[in-house]
């Protein structure tokens, strides 16, 4: 999903190409694959050698079909996905008081509006932002019991949660509507949309597959409704 919104961005700007595709898809796989199996045992160890193969390829991708500049910035990116949840850290963000659904915000947005575009693009990034730190926070709801650091929903409850995750799908689409090209707004206001009702009806009594599919599902909607629309 995360590809698919990176792409999503990069077809409004014009600026699509496999190789960057690949490179999103590979990154996002990859991080996902070290953050849920860091603590499998025997099996980090298999997932630590793909990472390694994955960022050799990854590097190839990037100075083969781009410059020196494309590989700092998408080691940053690497960087900042290893801060947010490392074994060898002792600290490590996901352990800060409600910083970790922006911060996850933040790092989608910086693939979306600076390693994906040549100059960084302010208005990508903080669409990317809101949408994404809005649909993470259904995610709080679910784990409210379980979690071990301070969440918004313990703080504010699970219905002003959802207030706060309206308000930043409100103004993320505000200024898709404004910045971005017709189609491409009338996409994104449309899972805006979808990701409203979702959010509405999250509580901690969904299954997994609520949040796991249908939510996570809601990052990748704007370029599916897109290619939807080309058709019809």
């Amino acid at each position: 999903m995360g590809t698919f919104l990176a792409v999503f961005f990069m077809r409004e700007q014009d600026l699509v190409k496999i190789p960057t595709i690949l490179l999103i898809f590979i990154t996002y796989f990859s991080g996902y694959l070290y953050t849920k199996y860091q603590n499998s045992g025997k099996l980090f160890y298999k997932i630590l050698l793909f990472n390694v193969v994955s960022g050799i390829i990854s590097a190839i991708l990037i100075i083969s079909n781009h410059n020196e500049v494309r590989l700092v910035k998408w080691a940053v990116i690497v960087i900042l996905g290893l801060l947010y949840d490392s074994w060898f850290l002792k600290n490590y963000v996901r352990q800060i008081p409600l910083f970790k659904v922006f911060y996850v915000g933040f790092t989608w947005a910086m693939i979306n509006s600076w390693l994906i575009i040549p100059e960084f693009n302010l208005e990508i990034f903080v669409i990317t932002l809101l949408y994404i730190t809005a649909l993470v926070l259904p995610f709080d709801i679910r784990d409210m019991q379980s979690d071990t650091v301070t969440t918004f929903p313990k703080i504010i409850g699970i219905q002003k949660t959802k207030y706060l995750a309206y308000l930043f799908c409100a103004i993320s689409a505000v200024l898709a509507i404004q910045f971005l090209k017709i189609d491409f707004a009338i996409a994104y206001f449309v899972s805006i949309v979808f990701s409203f009702i979702l959010i509405y009806f999250s509580n901690e009594t969904r299954k997994d597959s609520y949040f796991s599919f249908l939510v996570e599902t809601c990052a990748g909607l704007p370029f599916l409704i897109y290619v939807l629309m080309q058709y019809f």
